[in-house]
């Protein structure tokens, strides 16, 4: 019995051990399987705006947060773009030394692993879809897509899941052509940055923040702290979507909408009970994919 909880997946399941579903689950699978999705979002952000080292306009607000911290904790300005990615492997790092897990891992899982992420965003996207706005008329600016890059649409998928900076990536002398490019790009980079920070905050640091106001310092119950920690941070990552903390303001990012702020706390709850089950890597996977399938839809079907 006690081997076999030394060996669970999280805090909801306990898997066979060595299976694949406990084998990607462990933390050590999480760095390998985003180290990617990390790189990817750093190369992509300096292909966007080459000016990174003050302050990218299309950096998720999660990322910006975590640069602010590491300044304020002493982090050099030169470092702050590079310190949260070495905040996310630092902490996943330590998670698997407390899991007490095996360090080894299989390449062969990273396929499946990529593939159980796109398929655990289809429902999202179905679901997003269901809820997207009417069609507009031609030309019409939609003000509830993606805070980070905002396009003309006929009928787009507006439910982005992607908070970043309100700043269009496009430097205004682009032709139409490389516009929609670094557009989409931008889109796609956000999303996944996203995906990883956006998870990293209000999943794994805020669950366990409240896990441990709720039950350890309240004497909530176990269930009844589950339920609060969940529900209390999926609000608060729609509401983020909407109305930021930056630079030392309050400020609002996209005009609210109900059916967008419902969707988007569905979505936080699915995300947390994803990452009870499956983990931290496969949680930020499935955000990212959802992230990059909804913005090539908006492009391929919606974009004028």
């Amino acid at each position: 019995m006690e081997d076999k909880y030394k060996y669970g997946t999280s805090q909801l399941f306990n898997f066979a051990r060595d299976s694949y579903l406990e084998r990607t689950s462990r933390p050590i699978y999480a760095i390998v399987f985003l180290l990617p999705f990390i790189i990817f979002y750093e190369v992509g952000t300096i292909l966007i705006n080459t000016d990174v080292l003050n302050q990218s306009q299309v950096r998720v607000v999660a990322f910006v947060w975590l640069q602010n911290l590491l300044e304020y904790l002493g982090s050099g300005s030169r470092l702050a773009w590079v310190a949260p990615p070495l905040v996310v492997v630092v902490i996943l790092i330590a998670l698997q030394l407390a899991s007490g897990k095996q360090w080894r891992f299989r390449l062969g899982d990273i396929w499946p692993m990529a593939v159980e992420c796109a398929l655990l965003a289809v429902p999202l996207i179905v679901f997003s879809l269901f809820l997207s706005s009417p069609v507009k008329p031609q030309g019409e600016i939609d003000q509830s897509a993606s805070s980070a890059i905002r396009v003309q649409t006929a009928s787009p998928l507006t439910c982005s899941l992607a908070a970043g900076r309100s700043l269009s990536a496009s430097n205004g002398r682009a032709s139409g052509v490389e516009a929609k490019s670094q557009s989409l790009l931008a889109n796609v980079v956000t999303g996944i940055g996203a995906g990883i920070y956006e998870e990293l905050v209000f999943r794994l640091i805020l669950i366990c923040f409240l896990m441990l106001l709720f039950q350890d310092l309240l004497r909530f119950t176990h269930k009844n702290s589950i339920m609060l920690s969940v529900l209390i941070s999926a609000a608060l990552f729609s509401a983020h979507h909407h109305v930021v903390f930056l630079d030392g303001q309050l400020g609002r990012t996209a005009v609210f909408n109900w059916t967008e702020f419902g969707f988007r706390t569905i979505a936080g709850i699915y995300f947390a009970v994803l990452f009870a089950i499956r983990g931290f890597g496969i949680t930020a996977g499935t955000h990212a994919f959802y992230d990059i399938i909804a913005t090539i839809i908006n492009a391929v079907f919606f974009q004028q």
